[in-house]
């Protein structure tokens, strides 16, 4: 009888280690379908986009944005890491300082934005996008994060610069050179998001620029501007449901995966 009720207790701590295990790798496997993406931000602070009249609304867009990620309001999601660097300079190929994710913990929006105009103000000679993709691409693999989502989001007026070359701003060449190849294979999901474009350059980027597997994502500029009405007044940020609804809808909008 003893013998019995060993070998049942036996198969019945087997069947309860079985069923733990395989829990286990359910919740593994879903934390990796679910694995949190890196986010990278790019900053036009050339005097280009400030003349544009847009650069004041994109700062303070941006502190709001990258606070409402950090801090996932309205369903806006985490980043396991991200990081913040202007996508010009005084030269072209110019190194950039990315400031990472610990740069802005325990920061409101207000520090955020004064942190953003003193790192990048609009002073930028150039806009240069390559060398930016080129240290998304350099940091992504360094850090070992090509296994998460990744994108970029960038608030730029969206013009190749043509200062370093013989070509005619605003020309097809111009968006031709724009080089997104360090970018393709990163991962399995990479998304460059610009915000602030004309629908021309917007639609410049989407016929000329040479990509597979790279998703695109542009937002016009006066649809940019139209954030600032979805704020409500006296209303704390964790319950402006509006704005955080009109983010994920207009700049976090999940693109479909290019046909290579």
């Amino acid at each position: 009888m003893n013998a019995r009720h060993s070998m049942r207790a036996a198969r019945f701590l087997a069947g309860v280690a079985l069923a733990v295990a395989l829990v286990g790798c359910s919740v593994q496997a879903s934390e990796q379908r679910k694995a949190r993406t890196t986010l990278f931000v790019g900053v036009d602070a050339s005097g280009s986009f400030k003349h544009s009249g847009y650069y004041d609304n994109a700062m303070t867009f941006l502190a709001h944005y990258i606070y409402g990620h950090l801090h996932e309001l309205g369903g806006l999601e985490k980043p396991q890491a991200m990081f913040v660097a202007s996508v010009g300079g005084q030269n072209v190929n110019e190194p950039k300082t990315f400031h990472p994710i610990h740069d802005f913990d325990g920061k409101d929006v207000a520090q955020i934005e004064a942190d953003l105009r003193k790192w990048f103000p609009p002073s930028d000679k150039v806009t240069d996008f390559n060398p930016f993709f080129q240290e998304v691409a350099r940091i992504t693999k360094e850090r070992n994060l090509v296994l998460a989502p990744i994108t970029l989001m960038v608030v730029t007026d969206g013009v190749p610069d043509a200062a370093s070359s013989n070509t005619k701003a605003g020309t097809r060449e111009l968006f031709e050179r724009i080089n997104l190849k360090p970018l393709e294979y990163l991962a399995r999901n990479v998304t460059v998001r610009l915000t602030y474009v004309s629908p021309k350059v917007g639609e410049q980027w989407r016929a000329y620029v040479p990509r597979k597997r790279v998703r695109l994502w542009t937002v016009d500029a006066e649809v940019m501007k139209g954030w600032k009405n979805q704020v409500q007044a006296e209303v704390d940020l964790t319950k402006q449901d509006k704005l955080w609804k009109w983010v994920q809808d207009n700049v976090d909008f999940r693109v479909r995966a290019n046909k290579v």
